[in-house]
This record gives C-alpha cells, sequence and structure tokens, in this order.
C-alpha cells in the first residue's frame, strides 16, 4: 500500500464517525461496553460449567434458534445475579436495525449441536415474533 493511502484511511475512519448520528455512536459505545464486560466475565469463569452444561464461553459462542434451526439471535452476555448464579443471558435479536437487545431466561432453553462455524446452538420454542414482542433489556 502506497504512502498516501495510508495517510487517507484514518482520516476516512474519521469520517465515517462523524457521519453517525449521536444515538448511532451511543449504541456502538453500549456494545463495546457489553462485549467487553463479557470478555471479562468469561476469563474470569473460565471452565467452570455455567449454565444447560456450558461454560460461559460456550454459551457466549451460541447462537440462539428456533425449533426449525432457524437463527434468532446471538448471545452477547451472561446474566448473573448477586450470588454469581446464571439467571438469563442477553441476546441481540438477529437482524435489528439498530442493534436491539432482549434477556432470555434459561428455561425452555435446550443445546443442541451447531453448525461448522458455532460449537452449539440454544435452541428455544420462542419466534422471531415472539423476540420482537419482548421488551428492550436493561442495559
Amino acid at each position: 500500500m502506497n504512502r498516501t493511502a495510508l495517510a487517507i484511511a484514518p482520516l476516512a475512519a474519521l469520517a465515517l464517525a462523524a457521519c453517525e448520528s449521536e444515538a448511532e455512536q451511543q449504541a456502538d459505545m453500549a456494545e463495546d461496553q457489553i462485549e467487553m464486560q463479557a470478555e471479562q466475565s468469561a476469563a474470569e469463569a473460565g471452565d467452570e460449567i455455567a449454565a444447560l452444561g456450558l461454560t460461559e464461553r460456550q454459551l457466549l459462542d451460541a447462537d440462539l434458534v428456533a425449533a426449525d434451526g432457524t437463527e434468532l439471535g446471538d448471545v452477547e452476555q451472561v446474566r448473573r445475579d448477586a450470588a454469581g448464579v446464571v439467571t438469563g443471558l442477553l441476546v441481540e435479536v438477529e437482524d435489528s436495525e439498530p442493534d436491539r437487545y432482549v434477556e432470555i431466561a434459561l428455561d425452555g432453553l435446550s443445546v443442541t449441536e451447531g453448525n461448522m462455524l458455532s460449537d452449539a446452538n440454544l435452541q428455544t420454542d420462542m419466534t422471531a415474533q415472539d423476540l420482537a414482542g419482548m421488551p428492550d433489556a436493561t442495559m
């Protein structure tokens, strides 16, 4: 890559950031915060089983799928109570724009084998419409 291209790349990134609305910038910061907290929590939990026979890292790598295998969302964070017990999962709803998050209870979830790109899926009886009707998760 030539020097001109290297010099222009940071300017292009700044221009893109300037084009984002305040709401988009705040959403990006919130998403970064969620990811950072999830990574830290998973590192602290290590290889300990968190819920559903999976470690926290495995839960974070899982997709939420409907009974027919349709992907409903990605697990972004494991929610725990004050005692450290897993109470639910923060899921980013698939194809939501802007990104939308809901909290899913563990009840009714089962672990199924994922595809080649993921190790496990968490299957639910819920549909995309069910998720759309859920309230936004508290961040």
